[in-house]
């Protein structure tokens, strides 16, 4: 990826700013990185660096003398340091004339995946008379929507990971009854196939049996990990994407029982974050139809007034939904008005997940799907789960 930088400099004016800073040390700001192309680079980049993005003009940037090759890729003029002075110098130099700049900057650390740049730096160029503002809907734009490739990769990546997930669940019914299946050994099945799939992730998928389900970031190891029995709920989230430079990530969650009947217990509660998953696709579908896309927070709370409505308000621990990208967590609009309160709106080209979940001590439930927004409505890109799959007889999974 590299700055659209007319598309930019655009939204810069309609903002009312002067400019965009791009700042990075030692890989501290991914967002900086990808919107620099340096993401994947092979170029050193172990000092600072600044690439500013102004309303109007040619950009320039401010790297160290002795990686002075690192943003030669970009646009605009360079100017290079290498003692602190000549940093303080350059910096006074590069933000002259502005006077309110976008950053990598979350207010109060509102939104956590925006708050990238030190409190430190942000201080300097206060210093220097330049008012810092939060650069999220810029980010949103420019780093966080797909294009038509980005959503091809998606597509692809969440066919094969339905794919896995029939083949694990195939895995689990044919060799429950034998007694002898761990969660972990299905995780390490599961990765072999991702393997054979041409799928690349960051963190093997979750296998989660029973009151390991009741865990929303569990993830057995070779050292910890519990039996998978007869009679029990399973719980699997996995995500990946494309072993390709621009791929997007697809994440699903899927519950199964290992039994021929689900306990009504349990299906009672997967049915409430059904309801709940529903209600905030439904939401997102209304207003981007109507041409008002709704903002994450509100996403959340589509979902989080069905499962309070239904009594389970303190076992939903976790926000609703976040953003998929290059990352599996991207740095877009997260469905989000409990950990955070996340005002921005699901542009066209936004992809992301909707995954409610309900805990308790004895078992969990979580269903995941993805949606994607265009310019005129919301498709969720692949099947949705509507009760726990019974593995001990044939089931729709």
């Amino acid at each position: 990826m590299t700055p659209d930088i007319p598309a930019i400099q655009t939204a810069l004016r309609a903002h009312g700013l002067d400019g965009w800073l791009l700042y990075d040390f030692h890989g501290s700001n991914p967002i900086a990185r990808r919107l620099a192309g340096l993401d994947g680079s092979a170029k050193l980049t172990t000092r600072r660096w600044y690439y500013l993005i102004p309303a109007r003009g040619e950009p320039r940037a401010l790297v160290h003398r002795i990686e002075r090759h690192s943003l030669e890729h970009l646009p605009g003029a360079r100017r290079e340091y290498a003692g602190r002075e000549e940093l303080a110098a350059g910096l006074e130099a590069l933000l002259g004339g502005m006077a309110r700049l976008a950053m990598e900057y979350s207010p109060r650390c509102a939104i956590p995946y925006l708050s990238r740049v030190d409190a430190g730096t942000v201080e300097g160029v206060r210093e220097l008379g330049t008012e810092v503002v939060s650069s999220g809907d810029l980010v949103q734009r420019f780093e966080a929507v797909w294009d038509a490739a980005a959503l091809a990769s998606h597509r692809d990546a969440s066919a094969r990971l339905y794919d896995i997930k029939d083949r694990a669940f195939d895995l689990i019914a044919g060799e429950v009854a034998g007694g002898a299946l761990t969660e972990y050994a299905v995780q390490t099945a599961m990765t072999g196939w991702f393997a054979e799939q041409g799928l690349v992730t960051d963190s093997p998928p979750v296998v989660a049996a029973q009151a390991s389900s009741g865990n929303p970031h569990y993830m057995p190891t070779a050292e910890r990990h519990r039996p998978i029995r007869t009679d029990e709920l399973v719980l699997i989230d996995l995500w990946g994407k494309l072993d390709r430079p621009g791929s997007v990530f697809a994440d699903i969650t899927w519950m199964a029982y290992t039994g021929r009947r689900v306990p009504d217990d349990c299906a009672a509660v997967f049915a409430v974050a059904r309801d709940a998953r529903d209600a905030a696709v439904a939401l997102v579908r209304e207003r981007t139809r109507s041409g008002t896309p709704p903002c994450g927070w509100e996403v959340d709370r589509a979902a989080r007034d069905v499962i309070e409505a239904a009594g389970h308000g303190e076992h939903f621990v976790h926000r609703t939904g976040h953003s998929l990208g290059e990352a599996v967590h991207g740095n877009g609009v997260h469905m989000d008005d409990y950990e955070t309160h996340d005002e921005r709106r699901l542009l066209t080209g936004s992809g992301f997940t909707i995954e409610p979940g309900i805990y308790f001590d004895r078992f969990g439930v979580r269903t995941e799907v993805n949606v994607y927004v265009d310019a005129h409505d919301a498709t969720v890109t692949g099947p949705l789960q509507g009760e726990i799959a019974a593995l001990g007889q044939e089931s729709n999974r």
